[in-house]
């Protein structure tokens, strides 16, 4: 069988997060292998129930099923299946009770749990509110978003065996006393960084929220109502954070439960990290992506192929939660009474292309519809057969199912939308069903020039069409779409949109096409403009409920880069006018100039990037060889700092001399003089980019992005980002990892080069 077809960057990512390492660190496994590995490991669960089963036939299925791309696990399922670690999930729920005792012992089992590879939900609303009575010791509660942080900084210090992060889901039910405090957790950027939060609404809040009237909030503690909000209020609080930064999200909670397959084993209260999988306290789920872009066959839906993948995902999952070694024994018992699974997909906006169907038509959402219930079917017939071969999920009787005719299945769930931002790299195509993020974007590398990565159908149809240039693509890297430019066809820019060129309107069509035929829920990221308003947002919420949602997630193009600085006292017009002249930092031009200078530290090299615009040095980014760690965190926020003081025109040399000179305990030496410290490295850096410029002369161990000589007419992008400002700053930061763009899609920022996601 060949190896896998695998593109550079998908195998870059597999090297970093996946592939077995030894005890110095360098690789002992190739994509192959690992492929192998997985497949061996999952397919031997067929001899738990038959011990004649032909494993091998399995084995070789499950191989061609990942190599082929046309399907993959999760990753802690690539990641540890066949190895010492075995731990095959990659979400959980856990219960938070109101005790001192329930709370520490459910942040014990969250390190457990992000240790082996697995991200938590919780939902505080079982906590007491804040100056409620505490009996025991004749004080006052401090609340559920005091527990939070406690959460929040425990994640912090695990490091989950450095393949994946903590990632957790915090909810709150909409009646709980502290809702006002908990929508607004996230307004300082700087705490909760390890949380994504949503506020659970019931069918209650909705129809207060539509007649405009109150309703009761509920201590938990008691059951009994101790006042009443305003439900348009709660809503206008819950949408202008969301305008602001992205959170919270809404999750319909009464929604959620009606679905629950098991409601005799217990109520939903709480999802994962980005929201797709609904599950009961201590219960996990077994997630699995098929990729649409290879179901397209001589132009049309390869329907049998996707039947074919379907059933052999299926058999495939049911096999992972028998040789799943789960973290927690409360953990074990929960998922294999239920035994849920949840198929999804990825590539949807590459099937469209493929199809020469644009993703915002009517035409997309009949076919997302058609697509996903042939999948969500086939998922159940496959269940019922694995069902009359090992038995039904235990917890079958008094379940949904358990009924005349009923369906006798193995699984309770077997369809879920889950992100796909690590998997959907390694088979080189879009994110679960979201629209394409860009067309062309780049990478920053810091030995070489800047790259362009260029999506393969797009550049395909521009060199069949005689359109492809050079020119031309990086001129489309700056905003990532095609919309604006003149010479490009009005057909090819109808199929080739990108997240920013589809109105929120037909993001969320597009969610609930999809969630009419998926079990649990959809990861979905309803992309805005910059200029969205508030009421575009509400507007938004209040559609994904009547279109039947489980929940939605959403982005403001740029709401996460810049925050609003609070000014003291309050000042007359005129006053403030003339503060903001002096204070406000000059724009970004839409190109800017510069260099790269490598100095070595005692933490490793630091590559020192400084790039001017016309009035002058306008910016710094500094970034470590070895990313991570503290050096790598505080290099990044001295050189914001300096960029801040730049833009507002400190004068360099000042900037220089408070650098300069500072010391670590780790220094080294560098060709040019003693570095003591990345503060000082930094520093020294913009010393001599400034001599050099002053002199004309190269800069010595330099990669130098343009001369120093005056500007040509056309200048070449620089090795910073190329972002336009402005409506189409579709970046919402920089990696931490490998310093590329970091983009929001599926509930979650997300590194299309190596990987990173905040959401673990």
């Amino acid at each position: 069988m060949p190896e896998p077809s695998l593109s550079e960057n998908a195998i870059r990512v597999l090297e970093r997060r996946y592939l077995e390492k030894g005890e110095d660190g360098d690789l002992v496994e190739t994509p192959e292998e690992m492929f192998r590995r997985v497949a061996r490991n999952i397919a031997s669960a067929d001899r738990n129930y038959d011990p004649n089963a032909d494993t091998r036939k399995t084995e070789e299925e499950f191989f061609e099923l990942m190599t082929s791309l046309k399907f993959l696990p999760n990753s802690p399922t690539l990641m540890n299946a066949g190895r010492e670690l075995q731990q095959l999930s990659a979400c959980f729920v856990l219960p938070v009770e109101d005790s001192m005792e329930s709370i520490f012992e459910t942040i014990k089992h969250t390190a457990l749990i992000h240790k082996s590879g697995g991200g938590t939900g919780f939902s505080f609303s079982r906590i007491r509110p804040r100056n409620d009575v505490v009996k025991s010791t004749s004080g006052v509660s401090s609340g559920p978003i005091s527990f939070m942080t406690v959460f929040d900084a425990a994640t912090e210090t695990i490091k989950q065996g450095g393949t994946r992060r903590g990632a957790n889901m915090a909810i709150l039910r909409v009646d709980h006393p502290d809702i006002m405090d908990f929508i607004n957790a996230k307004k300082d950027l700087t705490k909760l960084n390890n949380f994504n939060i949503s506020v659970a609404v019931d069918e209650r809040f909705m129809e207060a929220l539509h007649k405009d009237g109150e309703y009761e909030l509920m201590n938990p503690r008691n059951g009994k109502a101790v006042g009443k909000l305003r439900a348009k209020d709660v809503f206008n609080n819950i949408v202008n954070n969301a305008w602001e930064n992205g959170e919270p999200g809404i999750i319909f909670l009464d929604r959620m439960n009606r679905a629950n397959p098991t409601p005799n084993v217990g109520a939903i209260e709480s999802t994962n990290p980005c929201g797709e999988q609904p599950l009961l306290p201590y219960e996990s789920c077994n997630l699995g992506s098929i990729n649409l872009a290879l179901m397209v066959k001589d132009g049309e839906v390869d329907r049998e192929g996707l039947r074919r993948v379907t059933r052999s995902a299926v058999h495939f999952l049911d096999n992972v939660i028998e040789m799943n070694n789960f973290p927690l024994p409360e953990i074990k018992e929960n998922t294999e009474g239920n035994r849920k699974i949840g198929l999804g997909v990825m590539g949807w906006a590459d099937m469209l292309i493929q199809l020469g169907i644009p993703y915002n038509s009517e035409r997309a959402l009949e076919l997302g519809r058609e697509v996903m219930g042939l999948i969500d079917e086939e998922s159940k017939g496959m269940s019922e057969e694995l069902a009359d071969e090992r038995g039904v999920f235990p917890n079958l009787e008094g379940s949904i199912y358990d009924r005349p005719k009923g369906r006798r299945l193995r699984n309770a769930t077997t369809t879920t939308i889950a992100p796909t931002g690590t998997i959907s790299m390694i088979a080189d195509v879009s994110s679960g069903i979201e629209p394409l993020f860009a067309l062309v974007y780049t990478k920053n590398v810091m030995d070489k020039d800047v790259l362009l990565y260029i999506n393969r159908h797009f550049e395909r149809t521009m060199k069949e069409q005689g359109l492809y240039s050079d020119e031309l693509m990086k001129s489309i890297s700056e905003t990532g779409t095609i919309r604006e430019i003149e010479e490009i066809p009005e057909e090819i820019k109808r199929v080739f949109v990108t997240a920013h060129d589809i109105t929120p309107y037909w993001h969320i069509q597009m969610q609930g096409a999809f969630q009419r035929y998926v079990d649990n829920a959809v990861s979905k990221t309803v992309n805005f403009p910059q200029s969205a308003t508030p009421d575009d947002i509400a507007e938004v919420y209040l559609l994904a409920y009547e279109l039947g949602c489980k929940g939605v997630t959403v982005y403001r193009d740029g709401s996460r880069r810049d925050q609003v600085i609070a000014i003291g006292k309050k000042k007359g017009a005129a006053e403030e006018r003339e503060e903001l002249k002096i204070r406000k930092p000059r724009d970004r031009a839409l190109i800017t100039r510069g260099a790269t200078l490598k100095m070595r530290t005692g933490c490793g090299n630091l590559y020192v990037t400084i790039n001017e615009d016309d009035e002058g040095l306008f910016e710094v980014f500094a970034t470590m060889g070895k990313a991570g760690g503290c050096a790598a965190s505080q290099s990044e926020a001295i050189s914001r700092m300096v960029s801040l003081a730049l833009r507002s025109r400190i004068e360099p040399k000042a900037i220089i001399r408070q650098l300069k000179g500072i010391r670590c305990p780790n220094p080294t030496l560098w060709v040019g003089g003693p570095i003591s410290s990345c503060p000082d490295a930094i520093g020294k850096a913009m010393e001599r980019y400034l001599a050099a410029k002053e002199e004309r002369t190269p800069v010595g161990e330099t990669k130098t992005i343009e001369s120093f000589a005056e500007p040509k007419n056309e200048n070449p992008v620089s090795n910073s980002l190329a972002v336009k400002e402005g409506e189409n700053t579709w970046m919402v930061g920089i990696c931490p990892d490998c310093g590329s763009p970091l983009f929001y899609e599926e509930g979650c920022s997300v590194c299309r080069i190596c990987a990173f996601s905040r959401c673990g």
